[in-house]
């Protein structure tokens, strides 16, 4: 005879077959009742894509329009391992170069990223707190958080801020949540400062806005802001766009430009309010940045989201704080093989392996005017990332020169298929020695120079043509 739990047990499972499993099952017929109404036009109930069989009961019935990740799962199992090897690499990366833990780490949380990796930044932004997610038996499914304790962790719980994307904040407000709740739950723990550096800033920021007049309880909530991002409604960083447009002048310009963007606050009960001062704060506090790789179909260098994002952080902190923090990059291309490297090194590996490869521009070439465009881009972007991250060297402008601007083999097709590609790059790299981001040598600028009075003759002639 069953004891007691048992039978719970199975009255439970039972109770779910009739209720809810085989209600489901008799609605299989949507897969030919709802194809007949999408043709028409008309709304498809959503529901998560995924294999009943294999723990996804609850995304049953099918027919439904299916989307590709339910938020609800993140950070995956799998995720959460990966995304705690990166914390704990960045955190023993830092430690080698240091000889010291870090106090205050921020990093990138992008929604597609994390869609496709199932959460592993997530993950990574809890393991550096020293907390994990609690998965609900057989949907797996996060259902809350809990504490890693310190004889577990064995090592201190590492303040973090995260810089969300305005996709993370529209498809994730789930996660957004849970972030801003493990933040709240390690500042409460009764653990010294040199164990909880969370709990440390927190006290500290929560303290000088009492200081300055605000009520307790509101400012210990204050201080413990960590996730922010875009204003409500609006998308993106604003650093690219001032870039482009040449209308700045130091560091403080940029800097200025992603707090106005960044500097709204998200979290429980807290959806897009604008702390300036709190985000500046939390810039000026942050010794490591982190952003994460999780595929080769895109890079760090072709497009200029990533420097907006990522690259508006490293000048914000160089600016408020007047040095540059360690900066890292979690590569995880390969899930078998996660590697750690300095966005300096993440640079170098690129230009090298693409930016000046031939086989690279001669691809390029074959898409002729946007091919020209592309190659154009390439250089902006590794420009804006100087701008804001230092991470260029002279040998690599040169290189540029060398390959893109000054070889006549270029210039040809370059004015066959966008003469006004080959302009754009020309005045970039001339801004680059200009903001003395780059010590060109003299004849290389001279070169350009006396290229860009060609160019802008040639186009003139198209124009008058």
């Amino acid at each position: 005879c069953w004891d007691e739990a048992v039978q719970q047990d199975i009255l439970k499972i039972a109770g779910f077959i009739c209720d809810k499993l085989y209600q489901s099952l008799a609605h299989t017929t949507w897969e030919r009742s709802n194809c007949i109404r999408a043709l028409q036009s008309e709304y498809i109930e959503p529901s998560a894509g995924g294999a009943p069989t294999s723990g996804g009961a609850e995304i049953l019935p099918t027919g439904r329009n299916f989307y590709g990740v339910d938020p609800q799962l993140l950070p995956t199992p799998v995720a959460w391992k990966i995304g705690s090897q990166m914390a704990e690499d960045v955190i023993n990366k830092f430690v080698a170069e240091e000889g010291r833990y870090p106090e205050s780490v921020g990093i990138l949380l992008w929604a597609t990223y994390n869609m496709r990796s199932n959460g592993q930044c997530m993950a990574e932004f809890m393991r550096l707190m020293g907390v994990r997610p609690v998965w609900q038996k057989g949907t797996l499914k996060v259902t809350g958080i809990e504490i890693i304790p310190l004889d577990e962790l064995k090592r201190p719980r590492v303040d973090v801020t995260g810089r969300i994307s305005s996709l993370f904040r529209d498809t994730l407000p789930g996660a957004v949540c849970w972030l801003d709740k493990a933040v709240q739950q390690v500042a409460a723990l009764d653990e010294s400062f040199e164990d909880n550096f969370v709990r440390k800033h927190v006290v500290e920021e929560s303290q000088r806005l009492e200081s300055e007049g605000v009520d307790k309880e509101l400012a210990w909530r204050q201080a413990s802001y960590r996730i922010f991002g875009d204003p409500p409604g609006a998308h993106g960083a604003g650093v690219s766009a001032l870039l482009a447009s040449r209308n700045w002048d130091d560091m403080g310009d940029i800097a200025d430009v992603y707090v106005r963007w960044g500097a709204h606050v998200y979290g429980e009960g807290k959806k897009g309010q604008y702390r300036p001062q709190l985000f500046t704060e939390r810039m000026a506090k942050l010794e490591v940045t982190v952003s994460n790789i999780d595929n080769r179909e895109s890079n760090l260098l072709n497009s200029d989201d990533y420097n907006a994002y990522r690259g508006g952080m490293i000048a914000a902190v160089r600016n408020f704080s007047g040095k540059m923090p360690k900066n890292y990059c979690s590569d995880s291309s390969d899930r078998q093989h996660v590697v750690i490297r300095t966005l300096a090194e993440e640079v170098k590996r690129l230009f090298r392996g693409e930016a000046i490869n031939p086989k690279y521009i001669r691809g390029m070439k074959e898409f002729g005017y946007k091919g020209a465009g592309d190659l154009a881009t390439y250089v902006d972007n590794c420009f804006q990332w100087d701008a804001t991250s230092a991470v260029m060297e002279d040998w690599m402008y040169e290189k540029f020169a060398e390959k893109y601007a000054l070889d006549k083999d270029m210039q040809k097709w370059f004015a066959e298929v966008n003469p006004w590609a080959l302009r754009r790059l020309t005045e970039v790299l001339l801004e680059a020695e200009q903001r003395r981001l780059w010590n060109a040598k003299p004849q290389t600028k001279q070169s350009l120079q006396e290229l860009l009075l060609n160019i802008e003759g040639e186009i003139e002639e198209r124009g008058d043509a």
